[in-house]
């Protein structure tokens, strides 16, 4: 990366500038401060694609200007994101596709901070975290103190409810790992439920971007394979309305494969709703604008992206959807704070939109942080190439069904489509590539070839 870093005309770093434009003084002490002697002390806050690829490849770096990695998350483990919607439904199994921080921690050479960010003290360069409580309300570890040279935020984000009423108290959410599995967790009590009472269950996802259009189907591979085992009988075949508030579904991919994403949901029996934009939720489902009523038992939000609310109390510039704005080196308007995937906010270039919140984006951030601040902290000063985005694409997988995806415009691919078996392995691929990333090559190998194993040997959906 020698040719990745070169000199600034006069020798020093960026001046960090506020909304308005102006320099802050605070800021400029901040960027001469970091000027330090003694090798960094590194925290990264956020175990998800980029975090936990940050503070993996940083902590086996052993670079003599990094002292110390340390990875703050609330979390105890790391579920891939995209794979979320398959924990929600139970057909891949929590245990097997998670990384628990700790050992990922020993394995890699970081360290693990169990908490939540709260607030953040840049004059002392230090993190501020919650106090972390049993589930009993007990006070188990008080709020602390946490101090960094850089900070890589990478918290990720959530669903976006847009003020809709009724959604926090009546909708699951299957943005994190707890989330999903506290969703799987309910949806087999409704199934046993619906076995003694002989009623329908019936599930609504709101939402028809890559989460709920992939959620649904692979409820639909649930109900098959709880059916398939006989016990539930009847009560597996449960009803499911995708319901989606603009055109049409999969906005952000070709019309093509949206229509075709369309009928073949439908064809597995998905009730898909477009222009349904949902007035508030409710215990008995989904009031639409037009004041229909989707009833549904069981009801899943999914649709937006915004990033924690706690972003904005940090003095540092955010979007609307509490986003941390971000130049082409990923530095915020604090220079020595970064800000990489779901969080973070970067236009390219003459464009007009940021860059999308998926795990593409997330990934090649997370790359071109790990070769680059290893030489601004070897040089002092030093200002790097800009970071620059390559769209490989878009997947989106409907379980053992099928799968579709965009090619990215770039070299000999011009935005075509793939469907069907190249589609569904070029989806496990990403999954396996980072895999790979977290474990190394051979490891990464070696719990592919156990998934593979365990998909023939164990139950295919969740049945504890």
């Amino acid at each position: 990366m020698e040719n990745a870093v070169k000199q600034a005309d006069q020798g020093e770093p960026p001046v960090a500038q506020h909304e308005g434009g102006k320099p802050d003084a605070a800021l400029e002490a901040a960027a001469a401060k970091s000027h330090h002697d003694h090798p960094a002390r590194i925290v990264v806050v956020g175990g998800g694609v980029a975090g936990l690829e940050v503070a993996t490849a940083l902590g086996k770096l052993g670079s003599d200007c990094i002292e110390s990695v340390t990875l703050v998350d609330s979390d105890s483990a790391h579920v891939w994101k995209p794979m979320l919607h398959t924990i929600a439904a139970g057909t891949r199994d929590l245990a097997q596709q998670q990384t628990t921080y700790l050992a990922q921690a020993t394995d890699a050479h970081f360290a693990y901070q169990p908490g939540e960010m709260c607030g953040l003290d840049r004059e002392a360069h230090e993190i501020l975290l919650a106090p972390i409580h049993a589930p009993d309300g007990r006070e188990l570890v008080p709020g602390r103190r946490l101090p960094y040279d850089k900070l890589v935020i990478a918290v990720g984000s959530g669903a976006n409810d847009f003020g809709t009423p009724g959604v926090h108290e009546h909708c699951f959410m299957i943005d994190s790992r707890r989330k999903a599995d506290a969703f799987n967790q309910e949806i087999r009590l409704r199934m046993v439920s619906c076995m003694a009472s002989g009623e329908q269950l019936q599930v609504a996802i709101v939402g028809g971007g890559a989460t709920g259009v992939e959620l649904a189907a692979e409820l639909v591979q649930l109900a098959e394979c709880a059916t398939a085992y006989g016990v539930l009988g009847e009560a597996a075949k449960f009803r499911i309305v995708l319901i989606e508030a603009g055109s049409r579904l999969l906005p952000s991919f070709p019309e093509e494969i949206s229509e075709a994403t369309r009928l073949r949901l439908q064809a597995l029996g998905v009730s898909v709703v477009v222009g349904g934009r949902v007035k508030r939720a409710t215990q008995e489902g989904f009031e639409l604008g037009n004041g229909e009523l989707i009833p549904a038992s069981l009801r899943v939000w999914a649709a937006g992206v915004k990033a924690p609310e706690f972003l904005t109390r940090l003095d540092l510039q955010t979007t609307r959807s509490n986003q941390l704005v971000v130049n082409d080196e990923m530095q915020t308007s604090d220079p020595d704070i970064y800000a990489l995937g779901d969080c973070a906010s970067y236009t390219l270039p003459g464009q007009e939109a940021p860059l999308p919140p998926t795990a593409q984006v997330a990934h090649q951030q997370a790359r071109y942080l790990i070769e680059t601040l290893p030489h601004v902290l070897e040089r002092p000063g030093a200002k790097p190439v800009g970071f620059a985005y390559r769209d490989f694409g878009a997947l989106v997988s409907l379980a053992q069904y099928d799968a579709y995806g965009s090619l990215g415009k770039f070299g000999l691919f011009n935005g075509g489509v793939i469907r069907g078996r190249l589609a569904m392995l070029s989806h496990i691929m990403l999954y396996r590539s980072h895999q790979a990333r977290l474990y190394g090559f051979w490891r990464g190998g070696l719990l592919w070839l156990i998934d593979l194993m365990n998909s023939r040997l164990r139950p295919s959906i969740r049945l504890d």
